[in-house]
């Protein structure tokens, strides 16, 4: 056969690149011809394609008197117009992006910079967090140096919980509404007693004022002391016996139109002891209950929330310790990478493997450092999502100490769960708390069209004292007497009765607000259907992916020691030149695969048991009371848990 004849009949194995490219000036009618071959000779961009061409070769047969053909089926002719085309874009598009680099040893085998932001964020933990360091910031604090650092400390699952339960900013909101309705409750409570208050009122005064008289007192005959100066009275006005004279004006003489200015100032005080006391109220009493009733409800959503919250901080935690296993799992493979390229580069040289077995396995080292670099970037963001709902201080960081451990069989039936689930649940009784407040406000409304009794008492003193000067008389008389220059006054005074208050007409307006509190009761009903129905397909969602992930984990171990045995099988074999390197590739991805998902069904078996956990763990409605912390059901047995 000469060197134009074709290939030999077997298989093209990937050793023969290089005999390709030999060949090219010998064959200008065969592979010549293809643009693509070319490319692949320069290493542009056609590797992957190249993968796909090369073995079809093996299928070509040659033909009695002529250069071989790569026989594809239809029409050469346009099956090498079509490379061309394709050649053609991708030269153009090597222009946009620069030639290739050569390959080099030394650049392959080197593991790529990482930035030192991302290296910083997934350090090792320093030391286990301890119980000052989980101190929170202050609520309105805010970070005052671009230049403080962090300090990563490993915490465990019960640890965070805990810590969690303290220092939630919305779990600390819920119990602030709670001992804030806990107080309106008993504010509300005092109405049933009655009111008393004590009232003072001290003010001083100074005014002046000017005072006439249109008629004189002097034709009313009151006698001589009213009289003007020589008149005669109609009637004799005696003094101790005596007759007053009428020589001179009275002294409380006052002509028409006299009057009188003069100036005055005091001091008036009032002070007493005043009671009231609602005796008929109808609205009192549900207007308590209704205040009751909302307290429930804070409480009941609070236990929820503790349920929620627990939920919330263990999955974030198996989310972290998933992402810190597979950044493990991602820098592994990494590491194999560079082994298996440091034999691939050996066996090049020895001129055992094409240059294509070297350029995939630098792809595959390329994408298995972006598989890395990105499962250091989930783990420190996991990190700080498990910070957040720990609300520890900005400078600390939270890795997880807890080493990946199953957690313990379910112990309950999916029926029994169910009724467990149903029984003292804080989610439904908070509904029906609501539902209970909203029927308590009905009838405190109605009951603005009752009648209203009241008794109410008062007793106190009173004292003034007033000065009386600068007078100046007006149009004559002798007025002045009747002004005192200064008059004390005291005294007290005592009041008791019932008042009675009842409205007959307010267009309507009362019966239309019971009217809406109605529908709003009957809304709460609906709304106890909805989460009574979304409470069991939470549960059934996870108690079914529990026994799947189960299964599935069962399944990932057989999978891991099977991939394990054929990585090591099919390296063997490609170093001894038994295998190529695409099958090398696959048994590699397999077993990353199966090592990612018996990491993935692991921690799900974890995650789908605290799903379960949150609709049955039992929880306080008290905020005072000490929250568990254990994920388990140890202590509650399952006549406990299912018991009407």
């Amino acid at each position: 056969m000469t060197a134009c004849q074709g290939w030999p009949d077997r298989s093209l194995s990937l050793q023969f690149a290089e005999a390709v490219v030999r060949r090219q000036d010998q064959c200008p009618q065969g592979l010549q011809a293809h643009p693509l071959i070319r490319s692949f000779i320069r290493g542009s961009l056609l590797i992957p394609i190249v993968g796909l061409l090369l073995p079809a070769a093996s299928k070509a047969t040659p033909d009695e008197g002529a250069p071989a053909r790569l026989n594809y089926g239809g029409n050469t002719y346009q099956l090498e117009r079509s490379w061309d085309e394709l050649n053609r874009q991708l030269n153009n598009l090597d222009t946009l992006l620069g030639p290739a680099p050569d390959l080099d040893p030394s650049d392959d085998l080197r593991a790529p910079q990482l930035p030192a932001n991302l290296m910083d964020a997934n350090r090792p933990a320093d030391e286990a967090l301890s119980q000052e360091d989980s101190l929170p910031d202050a609520p309105l604090s805010l970070p005052v140096s671009a230049d403080q650092g962090t300090e990563v400390k490993s915490v465990s699952l019960k640890q965070a919980i805990a810590i969690a339960f303290r220092n939630n900013p919305e779990l600390q909101i819920q119990r602030e509404r709670i001992a804030a309705q806990g107080a309106t409750v008993a504010s509300l409570s005092g109405s049933y007693w009655p009111t008393i208050s004590v009232f003072a009122d001290v003010e001083g005064f100074q005014n002046g004022s000017t005072t006439f008289s249109p008629y004189g007192n002097n034709t009313y005959g009151f006698g001589p002391l009213f009289a003007k100066d020589g008149q005669t009275p109609n009637f004799a006005l005696t003094n101790n016996g005596n007759k007053v004279s009428d020589s001179s004006a009275g002294p409380f003489y006052v002509p028409a139109g006299g009057g009188l200015y003069a100036d005055s100032n005091g001091i008036d005080s009032l002070a007493g002891l005043q009671l009231n006391y609602a005796l008929i109220d109808f609205a009192r009493t549900p207007r308590v209950r209704s205040a009751d009733a909302k307290l429930q409800q804070f409480e009941q959503q609070y236990a929820n929330q503790l349920r929620a919250l627990q939920l919330e901080v263990s999955e974030a935690y198996y989310q972290l310790q998933l992402n810190e296993q597979l950044v493990r799992i991602r820098d592994a493979v990494v590491r194999t990478d560079l082994i298996v390229l440091e034999d691939t580069l050996n066996l090049k040289q020895a001129g055992l493997v094409p240059r294509v077995d070297l350029l995939r396995r630098s792809a595959t080292l390329a994408t298995d450092q972006e598989e890395l670099i990105q499962a250091l970037a989930d783990r420190a963001v996991s990190r700080r999502e498990l910070w957040a709902l720990l609300n520890l201080p900005a400078e600390v960081v939270p890795s997880a100490g807890d080493s990946i451990t199953l957690a313990p069989a379910w112990p309950l039936s999916l029926e029994q769960s169910l009724l467990a689930a149903y029984d003292s649940n804080p989610e439904l009784d908070a509904i029906l708390a609501t539902r209970r407040a909203l029927a308590l406000q009905q009838d405190e409304t109605a009951a603005q069209l009752l009648p209203k009794l009241s008794l109410f008492a008062s007793v106190g003193g009173m004292a003034s004292v007033e000065r009386t000067f600068n007078f100046s008389l007006l149009g004559g008389g002798c007025c002045g007497a009747t002004f005192l220059p200064l008059e004390q006054v005291a005294g007290y005074d005592w009041s008791v009765g019932l008042a009675f208050n009842w409205m007959i007409f307010n267009a309507g307006a009362t019966a239309n607000a019971v009217k809406a509190l109605s529908l709003q009761e009957q809304a709460a009903s609906q709304s106890y259907a909805a989460t009574r129905n979304s409470i069991r397909l939470r549960l059934e969602r996870a108690f079914l992916n529990h026994e799947a992930s189960l299964a599935k984990l069962v399944s990932a171990r057989r999978a891991v020691g099977a991939s394990k045995e054929a990585f090591r099988d099919s390296t063997l074999r490609y170093k001894t030149g038994l295998t190529n390197e695409v099958d090398l590739s696959v048994t590699q991805t397999q077993l990353v695969d199966s090592l990612v998902n018996r990491l993935i069904a692991t921690v799900d078996v974890n995650v789908t048991y605290a799903q379960l956990l949150r609709e049955l763990l039992p929880m306080p409605r008290d905020p005072d009371t000490t929250v568990p912390t254990e994920l388990t059901l140890q202590g509650f047995s399952i006549r406990e848990l299912t018991q009407p």
